[in-house]
Parts: structure tokens; C-alpha cells; sequence
């Protein structure tokens, strides 16, 4: 994904964090937001203080991330691009210290249980931190020689600190889809040559074969549905709602078709964004 302009982007995390590091890698030349929380990031945007956002969906270990499920149907943006990040997580430790003298590693728990059996070959002690990024500068600041940290290249970067093994997860392959948020939709009309990505949000009512109807005009027109994720919200249990992202440009007529239908049977239909499929789905 190319970018001509350069603006703001913001993302939840600390400096150094998984998510910056998608930023950077996404929109080099841009300055980076940090922020508490995925609400602030989205807010950033909405309120005009950044052009982009970008927020972590989905990750092929851990799963999907729950609070964004809850929190993209109150937003005003539209999403605009994907990206997939492989996690290439390290083993950080202030210079000059080797393996040996290493007797705990910290980071977040994800992190440490994604590199459980390299923490046990080799002896140390697991400790659960808030964030990857945050424990790394704790680390570089404390001076402590006898601890590690799991982050990011970046992390170690930014923090002084020496990279001692790369690729420390158990099993190579983790990687994060992020989506990009802007406070404008793009891509209205499709480029030629370009696969689309379109996602929608919708609800049914809990009634019986209330999906399948509302879902059978992307079989009958041969629409292939590439995520379907359902989610409870609100503070009642009589309406289910549906994250779908669908393979294709709600211009195409087998699209056209298909959406007419979804809307006779579903309600609330809202299209998120319709965006280019990224490299790493090919």
C-alpha cells in the first residue's frame, strides 16, 4: 500500500509495540500516534487529530481481539486497507549481556506463552508484564542484567537494547491483521486487476433461520464469504450481530444482487469500507 502524502497514524501501545511496528512498516514516512487505549486511536481520527488508525482485528494464535468486535460499531470511520503483520518476537537483554546470565524473561503473557518452550529449554523464569513494548524500556532503564524481555526488533531499537535471538516463538507463522481506519471511505470504484475486500456489519433477530436467510444471496450469486464473526452487544440477548468480510466490490453485480438480498432479511446494514486484498492473502 502506498502512501504520497504524509500525516498521522494512530495506533494503541507503547513505542516499540507490535502495532507501531505495523505503522511504521505501513506508512514509513509518517509521524506515529501512541495511544492507552484502541478507543483513543479511533478517536484520534474521528476528532481530526490523525488521518489514520490502525488497530490490530485478528491474530492467526491468539484469535480474534474481542474489544474491537464491541467497539467498531460506534464508530464514525470507515476501514480503508488491511495489513498482516507476521509477530517475529526477540529476546531482548541490555548490551553486553549474554544467554548465560539470563535467570527470568518478562513480557506480556501472550508473548511468554507463545514462547513457552524456549523459555523452558533454557531455563528461565517466566514473568507476565502489562505490554511487550512497555517491558522492554523497563528493562533498558533498570539495568538489570540478570533479566530478559520478549518484543519487538523495534523495540530493541528504540530502547538500546541487544537482540540475543530472533524468531523466539515456538512456532514461526504468528501474524496480526490490523485494519487501517480513516474518517473517509475510499476505493468507491474498483481499479482493474485489483482484488476487493468489502466488510459489513449487520444484525438479525433471534428468530430461527434468521442467518441463513440473510446470508443465502452470497451463495446464489456466487459471493464467497471470507469471515463471518458473530457477537452479542448491548445489555439485552435478542439480537445477534454479524462481522462479515466478503470477497469482492459492492459494485460487481453479483454484489449488487447479493447485498439486496442480505438487506431483505437482515437490519442495521452497514458497510465498513471496501479496501484491496492484501499480498499476504495471495
Amino acid at each position: 500500500m502506498q502512501q504520497e502524502t504524509v500525516g498521522r497514524v494512530a495506533y494503541q501501545g507503547t513505542a516499540g509495540a507490535y502495532s507501531h511496528l505495523a505503522c511504521r512498516r505501513v506508512f514509513p514516512a509518517w509521524e506515529t500516534i501512541a495511544c492507552d487505549d484502541f478507543v483513543s486511536a479511533l478517536e484520534q481520527v474521528a476528532n481530526g487529530f490523525g488521518e489514520r488508525a490502525m488497530i490490530p482485528l485478528e491474530n492467526s494464535t491468539a484469535g480474534r481481539v474481542e474489544e474491537i468486535y464491541r467497539l467498531i460499531p460506534r464508530t464514525p470511520l470507515f476501514v480503508i486497507a488491511e495489513h498482516f503483520e507476521p509477530i517475529n518476537h526477540c529476546l531482548l537483554a541490555l548490551p553486553g549481556v549474554i544467554l548465560a546470565d539470563i535467570d527470568e524473561v518478562a513480557s506480556h503473557p501472550q508473548a511468554l506463552a507463545q514462547c513457552h518452550q524456549r523459555i523452558v529449554n533454557l531455563g528461565m523464569k517466566p514473568v507476565a508484564a502489562v505490554d511487550t513494548a512497555m517491558e522492554a524500556r523497563r528493562l533498558a532503564a533498570s539495568q538489570d542484567r540478570q533479566r530478559g524481555g520478549i518484543a519487538s526488533a523495534l523495540a530493541a531499537e528504540l530502547y538500546g537494547l541487544e537482540i540475543l535471538h530472533e524468531n523466539f516463538q515456538d512456532v514461526i507463522g504468528n501474524t496480526t491483521r490490523f485494519l487501517v481506519f480513516s474518517r473517509d471511505a475510499e476505493h468507491a470504484m474498483p481499479e482493474t486487476g485489483v482484488e476487493y475486500i468489502t466488510s459489513l456489519l449487520f444484525s438479525v433477530r433471534n428468530i430461527p433461520a434468521a442467518l441463513y436467510k440473510a446470508l443465502g444471496g452470497f451463495a446464489t450469486n456466487g459471493v464467497n464469504l471470507l469471515k463471518l464473526e458473530s457477537y452479542m452487544d448491548g445489555a439485552t440477548m435478542e439480537a445477534s450481530h454479524f462481522h462479515v468480510d466478503i470477497q469482492g466490490h459492492p459494485t460487481q453485480p453479483n454484489m449488487v444482487l447479493a447485498l439486496e438480498e442480505l438487506g431483505y432479511f437482515a437490519r442495521d446494514v452497514r458497510v465498513l469500507g471496501t479496501y484491496p486484498a492484501h499480498d499476504y492473502r495471495v
